[in-house]
């Protein structure tokens, strides 16, 4: 029976020191891992819900035709600023300034080809648990940023809310504030014309010693302590300089006419709000009734849909151009996204289905090195042949465009969570 004991007890001391081992070497190899540190100050996160066709826009194939159900590119493609890379013909203003951008052409996912299930993934580089609430790229950036004046939110998004944009486990101080109008600005931050300055005082008062009752009564409640904090942030929105970013009358009209219509105005709104101090900002491309379907090219839309190419390229090279001649270009990230690609099939209507085993997604400026292709894609742009990225790739990259590490720890209550899911920044991109 002693021996029994001794055995047992030798046993665990073995295996224990040797586990210590290896956690030790798991350790020292965690270390002495490094990631580039860029200098971005901003991101401008261009988002085109739907599903852009990377055959029809960012990497163009042998020339297809959808009426005749060919498969290939919509359109013929034309050289660029970068020698040997190639964008489609309604790209024309992004092209002569495409050196100052980098083309992630082999951008890659598994997640059903659903456009809540993508979009959820590459807004937050997760798969969904049941567990956790993971947070978007947005609400990240926000958290680990942070705001860079008083009375001006970290994150903005210029379009409708969802669920994929939000904060997660991160909580709702690291939200968004949105707006879909871009003269008026957020909704609820604009006092109704029937309340005047000293019945909104009133109202405040009275809702400021609600919340203070209430925090008094729910102590060590994160949750409450989180929207009290939000509800005071956001008086400070509504009184400060971040509300002036939305009289786009102050432009010049030469250039409010340059951008183009209401998508080319978002964008010139982002460069407002950018040279206030907001550090992250999504522009949403969700003009659907350019033609009839938006970016979800099935069908009928494939018909307009070089109206859409159009407008992202005459409101990007705007943007891309303005953030230059305004000296922002190098600390503010320009990023255009979307949830797939689509194939270069046909379906029978003439449009094109989803796509997640390649697409493209864009970065510009950001102080990277662009003038650059990463990756590349089969003679039919159906999958990468060299340098796959995944989602989590495409989040560490931007992270560390911006100086956060990717590998970083936050923390859902007691446990760890890295900011990327093992994502691998792509290294060319940085000096």
């Amino acid at each position: 029976m002693k021996n029994t004991a001794l055995n047992r007890r030798r046993f665990l001391t073995r295996t224990g020191a040797a586990t210590l081992g290896l956690a030790g070497l798991s350790t020292l190899a965690a270390e002495k891992k490094t990631y580039p540190r860029g200098k971005a100050e901003h991101c401008i996160f261009i988002w085109l819900g739907g599903g852009c066709a990377h055959t029809d826009t960012w990497d163009p194939k042998r020339l297809g035709d959808p009426a005749k159900r060919v498969a290939g590119s919509a359109y013929p493609a034309i050289d660029t600023a970068i020698p040997g890379v190639q964008v489609c013909e309604h790209l024309k203003g992004t092209a002569k300034i495409l050196d100052r951008f980098a083309l992630l052409r082999t951008v890659n996912h598994d997640i059903i080809d659903e456009h809540a299930a993508a979009t959820n993934f590459v807004h937050t580089g997760r798969r969904p648990t049941g567990t956790i609430s993971y947070p978007s790229i947005g609400s990240l950036v926000a958290h680990e940023r942070g705001s860079l004046a008083d009375g001006i939110p970290p994150y903005v998004v210029i379009g409708y809310p969802m669920i994929m944009r939000g904060p997660g486990f991160l909580g709702a101080k690291h939200s968004y504030v949105y707006l879909t109008d871009t003269e008026k600005g957020p909704a609820g931050l604009t006092r109704p014309s029937y309340v005047n300055t000293a019945r909104a005082a009133d109202r405040e008062r009275l809702l400021g010693e609600l919340r203070k009752g209430y925090a008094a009564r729910n102590p060590g409640d994160k949750v409450i302590a989180d929207y009290d904090e939000a509800v005071g942030a956001s008086f400070a929105l509504a009184n400060g300089d971040f509300m002036k970013a939305f009289n786009l009358t102050t432009e010049a009209s030469s250039l409010r006419q340059t951008y183009g219509g209401e998508f080319g105005q978002r964008c010139m709104l982002a460069r407002r709000l950018v040279q206030r101090g907001v550090r992250f900002i999504e522009v949403s491309f969700n003009l659907n009734f350019i033609n009839g379907t938006g970016w979800d090219t099935h069908n009928d839309g494939q018909l307009n849909q070089h109206i859409l190419i159009q407008q992202l390229d005459q409101g990007l090279a705007t943007l891309v151009s303005d953030l230059e001649k305004n000296r922002l270009l190098d600390k503010t990230l320009v990023v255009v996204a979307t949830e797939f690609g689509r194939p270069p099939e046909c379906d029978a209507g003439g449009g094109r289905g989803h796509q997640g085993k390649t697409f493209s997604i864009v970065l510009a400026g950001g102080g990277l090195k662009t003038g650059q292709a990463v990756g590349e894609t089969d003679e039919l742009a159906k999958a990468p042949v060299k340098q796959p990225m995944s989602v989590p790739d495409m989040h560490a990259t931007i992270h560390c465009a911006l100086g956060i590490d990717p590998s970083k720890n936050l923390f859902d209550g007691p446990r760890p969570v890295p900011i990327t899911d093992r994502g691998e920044p792509a290294r060319q991109l940085f000096a």
